[in-house]
């Protein structure tokens, strides 16, 4: 039987599994990756991983790094642990002379030459940002539910911090369907504006008893959307504006969520519909979990951060 996962990643068992790694020497990455790489020609379909690679990093010409380049063997922890260890998990494979540019938090703007990100826009010109797996033990986690989307409350939920200054959006939203009948929606945090906003958290398996996940951008992506779409219940959002190693920018509306207006005016409406119209709502469903499988063979995600690091030397002369 498949294991029931409705729970946040463990952030214990990601730092024990960061320390041990730390304490393999060197030369077995080395080795390690010489393996891996073989993988790609012998495992997988080598369409898709040239895809999701020039997806990450967009640039096909030879660029130069700027001077204040970071080598590897000076790649020091500096805050943003999970952000540090993730990168760590990569570099580790490759010589420690070699240098990067790399920033950590969330990202919304694109740098001026190529750097390692956790984020950046979908839209414009966002070749500088290249995307790794960055901070996946808050990101990239997904589920297994076991209660059919027909068993489910028909309504939308939400839970989430709302930061006034920095997400008007998510003041926006709050200020248009917090009082709709269809939805339990709330902010988790404290403030003067608007305290009757504010509700207890709901655990993942609390919000997986409503048919419709709402998924809100915060200062980038939404953190829900990935155990959302990995769940029997309906994703639902505006069009995305930031994307990750997730890839948000290849989501289709109407196949992998339910597209809502900027404003919120078509939510009523589109609960309606898919309250009533299962097999519509079912095939996005089966859509959503289908992309999210892509990301669960630990293996071949492995070898694609790598793939993307080993282009990301070569285009800047290092390999």
């Amino acid at each position: 039987m498949k294991k029931i996962n409705l729970k946040k990643n463990n952030k214990l068992k990601f730092y024990i599994k960061s320390v041990l790694r730390s304490i393999i020497p060197r030369f077995f990455y080395i080795n390690q990756k010489e393996r891996i790489m073989h993988q790609s020609v012998t495992n997988y379909d080598n369409n898709y991983l040239d895809s999701r690679v020039n997806y990450y990093l967009k640039h096909k010409t030879p660029f130069t790094l700027s001077a204040d380049a970071i080598a590897i063997k000076d790649y020091k922890l500096k805050g943003n642990s999970t952000y540090y260890l993730d990168l760590k998990s990569i570099l580790n494979y490759f010589s420690r002379d070699k240098k990067i540019h790399y920033l950590f938090g969330d990202r919304t703007t694109v740098e001026t030459t190529p750097t390692i990100v956790k984020s950046r826009p979908i839209s414009g010109d966002n070749q500088n940002s290249v995307l790794l797996k960055l901070n996946s033990v808050r990101h990239f986690n997904f589920i297994n539910d076991v209660t059919p989307f027909s068993q489910k409350l028909d309504m939308a939920v939400w839970r989430g911090k709302v930061i006034e200054h920095f997400q008007p959006h998510r003041v926006e939203f709050l200020k248009k369907t917090f009082t709709n009948k269809l939805c339990n929606i709330g902010k988790t945090n404290s403030s003067e504006i608007n305290p009757i906003w504010q509700k207890p958290p709901l655990s993942i398996a609390e919000q997986l008893k409503y048919k419709f996940i709402l998924c809100i951008e915060g200062n980038d992506v939404a953190t829900n959307l990935k155990w959302a779409m990995s769940s029997n219940s309906l994703c639902m959002m505006c069009k995305p504006k930031f994307e990750t190693w997730f890839m948000e920018g290849r989501l289709v509306a109407g196949k992998h969520y339910v597209e809502l207006k900027e404003d919120y005016s078509d939510l009523t409406e589109k609960i309606e519909y898919y309250k009533v119209n299962h097999d519509a709502a079912q095939a996005i469903i089966h859509n959503a979990n289908h992309y999210v499988e892509q990301f669960k063979n630990t293996e071949r995600e492995l070898l694609i951060s790598l793939l993307v690091m080993q282009k990301y030397l070569q285009l800047s002369g290092q390999e």
